[in-house]
């Protein structure tokens, strides 16, 4: 029998924040005026796993190579990591935003999805942000909307208008 190559394998992209990790908890970091960004990321490392998105991840990775896609800045990449493999979550490669970008999360991740989309299928995207959801959805890709988390209107504002996650 001739291995599969992992490079054949189709692509299934996660969010983090809400899809995966349940951070309602740190959301009130958001509700304040200024935004307390540090504070909102530095309490990551205690999210919950959401089970639902951790099952549908568990579940895409027999079939699909993982790939993890989050509007986090790219300084929180360690913290992020070592959450997904304490709650069990495939190894993965995690693409992350640069520190000073500040662009909408739709416009970021549209980047990244077009980008691995070129040479490998992306199976399907898995995301909490409407806005996300719907530009992928109108570049051609399958998406799965995350509605198994209870988002704060501060972060939905927060991803959209100040690019921060």
């Amino acid at each position: 029998m001739t291995p599969v190559n992992p490079a054949s394998r189709p692509l299934a992209v996660f969010d983090l924040d809400n899809t995966l990790s349940d951070a309602r908890h740190r959301q009130h970091y958001l509700e304040r005026t200024p935004r307390d960004w540090e504070g909102f990321f530095a309490a990551a490392p205690q999210d919950p796993p959401l089970p639902p998105g951790v099952a549908l991840c568990l579940e895409a990775a027999r079939t699909c190579e993982i790939r993890y896609l989050t509007g986090r800045p790219e300084r929180c990449r360690r913290d992020s990591l070592d959450w997904l493999a304490a709650h069990g979550l495939p190894e993965g490669r995690l693409h992350m935003r640069r520190d000073a970008d500040r662009r909408p999360a739709r416009v970021t991740k549209m980047e990244v999805l077009r980008r691995i989309g070129r040479s490998r299928r992306v199976s399907m995207l898995v995301d909490d942000d409407e806005l996300v959801c719907d530009a992928a959805e109108k570049a051609g890709f399958r998406v799965v909307r995350a509605r198994w988390a209870l988002s704060a209107e501060a972060l939905k504002e927060a991803q959209e208008k100040e690019g921060r996650t």
